[in-house]
Parts: C-alpha cells; structure tokens; sequence
C-alpha cells in the first residue's frame, strides 16, 4: 500500500492555525524568556485556550477529540520557533496526561483530565533516577503499602514540568514487590503537588531548553492513597515503555521542527546578508547546504508522521517511531551546525534563533531513549537478541 502523508483539510487548518501562533505569539517573546531561564507561562495559558493541551483526547475529559498526528502537527510547528514551548506542550500531553488516559481509572481521568486538557494544570512523569539514566528498569524508588496508604521513598531527576505554578501531579514510577525470580515489580503512582514529604529542587541550569521547566524529585516517606495507583500493580514497567514509544513521535516531530527552523532561518539570513557585493545565498555553496538541510527536514517529517499514522490505525509502530526518533534527532543536531555556519558570527549570538536552536538539539539526540537505545530497539525489531 502506497504511504500518504499529506495532511486532511483539519489537519492543515490545524497545522496553519499553531504555525500563526507561533510566529505571531511564541517568536517575539521567548527569547527574552529564554534568555533569563524563565517559564512561559503567559504562552502556555494561551495554548490551553486553543486546546493543544487537548489535542489526542476525548471530548469527554475535556479535549479536542483528535489523534497523535494532531500533537506531532503541533509540536512540529511550534519547534521550527522554539523548542521550550514545543517540549512543555510534548511532555504535558503524552507524559504528563497520557498515562493517566491510557491506564487511568475513570475516577482519576475525571479529576484530572479535564484540567490537564485545559492547561489549567501540568502533569510530569517520574521516572529516570539519578543511578539509572537509559536502565529504566533499574528503578529504586520504591512504595511500600500501609494500611490504606502507599509510602514513597526516593527520588527521580531530569523530570520536565514538575516544578511549575501550575504543576498539578507527578506520576511516580517505584518497586511495589518483587517477582519470583527477584526481579522488581514496579507500578505507576500518582503524586500531587504538594503533598508532603515531596520536594521539588530548584530548576536545573541547562545548556538549552531554557524556557522549560526540568528539576529533581524527592520523596521522603510521602503518603498517597491506594487509590492513586495508575493500571496494574506491577505493571508500571510495561506502561512506561508504552508511553516511550509513542513519546518517541512526539520527539521526533519536535525535533523536525527545529531542523525545518534551521532551514526557514537559513534561508532568510541567506537571502539578506551580503558578503563581496552579493547575498551569500547566491554562492552554490551555501545553496547546497540549504539544500541538504531541507532534505533533512523532509525526511524526517515523513518518518514522524509514517509511525503516527501506524499508531493512529492501531497497527505495530514500535520500530519506526524508533527509526523517526533515530534520524529526527540526528538531523536536528546536523541542521543546526550548519544554521550556525551559514550565520557565521551571527550564529553565535544568542539574538539570532539559530544560536537558540543549536543550544536545544542536541539534548534530542539524549531525552526519550538516547540515540544508543533507538538502535539497539531497532535491532531487536529486526530480531537480533539485546543486551
């Protein structure tokens, strides 16, 4: 069967409507945000009133009643501006809500869907560990039963969205037991924000993503009810790499935003900047560039959108969200070094949007399962025995 990734008429409307956003909204604003490491919160009010927030959820919950090809659409549009944005709105949806959509109980999707949808509140996923990084698996935060209650201890790092105002919950990944042959169960736990004996650190200092909010977790006996257990106990393991896999489109989609905003910057930085009485963009060499930069880009958005549209028709998407994820990530990083070449000097100020984008790729390449991992899932698809 022929693959068609030409958008429908909902889509493109969807798809005009954030890129107008974007432009008009995030692009005259976030630098300065982004400058002073602040979160934008003025932004992502806005986006919960256009329902992005909403985009793959039921109206029922309180969202726009689309698909995962909707978020992509929007995360890519709103990349090719400003990853910050792009990454608080990606980690929002298929971190933050989609678990609780996914496993939820009815009761938990009605307390916090809606708001959630709305961006009246953020929700974070807690699960990489100071010791752990890429070993999932190797969780030791662990959550023990006592009476009606679960006690928590431990805690999570690199978490996005946990720290904001407007942070509502975390869904906490920790050993609830242990198998027959030793190894940990583990189990999915809502954590609201302020209960106690959970703590917040402050914002990390980053090298890019400097409008997001990222921070450490810590859990010191922290009391929640039974009843905050997301799906099966014991089944945390296998929902959390559900919830990578489709994260991985998110991603990769974010990340051919920012490769096709290295592009539109190029491109208009070409056209204007004259060097030896003629626009540098008149030189074959930096046409070339161009060139293969858009290349790039395009394959990338056909890779992104080929595993969302297999995941949106309920068919296995495991290896090319992989795939998309892989390249996605790769020439997002290639693309904004040649952004920043063909800038020259220019490229290195951070009051050009190329210096902002070279500064974001490369953690592309790292969060959601780092290059390393993409290949070695990929290899196992193509039934080759892992590590």
């Amino acid at each position: 069967m022929a693959l068609d990734h030409r958008l429908t008429p909902e889509h493109e409307e969807l798809r005009r409507t954030v890129e107008a956003f974007a432009h008009d909204v995030v692009a005259p604003k976030i630098g300065d945000l982004y400058e002073r490491h602040e979160f934008p919160y003025e932004i992502v009010r806005e986006m919960g009133r256009m329902g992005l927030f909403g985009l793959p959820f039921p109206e029922e919950y309180g969202g726009m009643g689309g698909d995962y090809l909707a978020l992509g659409i929007a995360l890519e549009e709103l990349a090719r501006v400003d990853s910050s944005v792009a990454i608080t709105l990606e980690a929002g949806v298929s971190l933050g809500a989609m678990p609780l959509h996914l496993f939820g109980t009815e009761e938990q999707k009605r307390q916090w869907l809606p708001r959630m949808c709305s961006g009246e509140i953020l929700g974070a996923f807690g699960l990489t560990e100071p010791d752990g990084g890429s070993d999932a698996g190797g969780t030791r935060t662990t959550a023990v039963k006592d009476g009606d209650e679960w006690v928590i201890n431990g805690s999570k790092c690199f978490i996005t969205n946990s720290g904001t105002d407007i942070t509502g919950l975390v869904t906490v990944t920790a050993v609830t037991g242990r198998k027959a042959d030793g190894r940990p169960e583990i189990s999915s736990i809502i954590v609201p924000s302020g209960t106690p004996g959970f703590t917040v650190a402050a914002p990390y200092s980053k090298v890019g993503w400097n409008s997001s909010d990222t921070r450490e977790l810590a859990f010191d006996n922290v009391r929640v009810p039974l009843a905050n257990l997301v799906g099966q106990e014991g089944r945390g393991y296998a929902q959390f790499l559900r919830i990578l896999d489709e994260g991985r489109i998110a991603i990769s989609a974010l990340a051919t935003g920012l490769a096709q905003g290295c592009v539109d910057e190029s491109v208009k930085y070409a056209k204007e900047r004259k060097a030896f009485g003629q626009p540098i963009g008149d030189n074959q060499a930096i046409q070339f560039k161009l060139a293969d930069m858009e290349m790039r880009a395009h394959m990338a958005r056909i890779g992104w959108r080929d595993a969302a549209s297999r995941l949106v028709a309920g068919e296995p998407f495991k290896k090319e969200a992989a795939i998309a994820k892989l390249y996605s990530s790769t020439v997002a990083v290639d693309n904004a070094r040649d952004a920043t070449q063909i800038h020259g000097g220019y490229g290195f100020m951070n009051e050009y949007p190329v210096a902002r984008m070279w500064r974001d790729s490369k953690i592309l390449e790292i969060g959601e399962g780092t290059s390393e991992v993409q290949r070695m899932l990929i290899a196992r698809e193509l039934g080759f025995a892992g590590q």
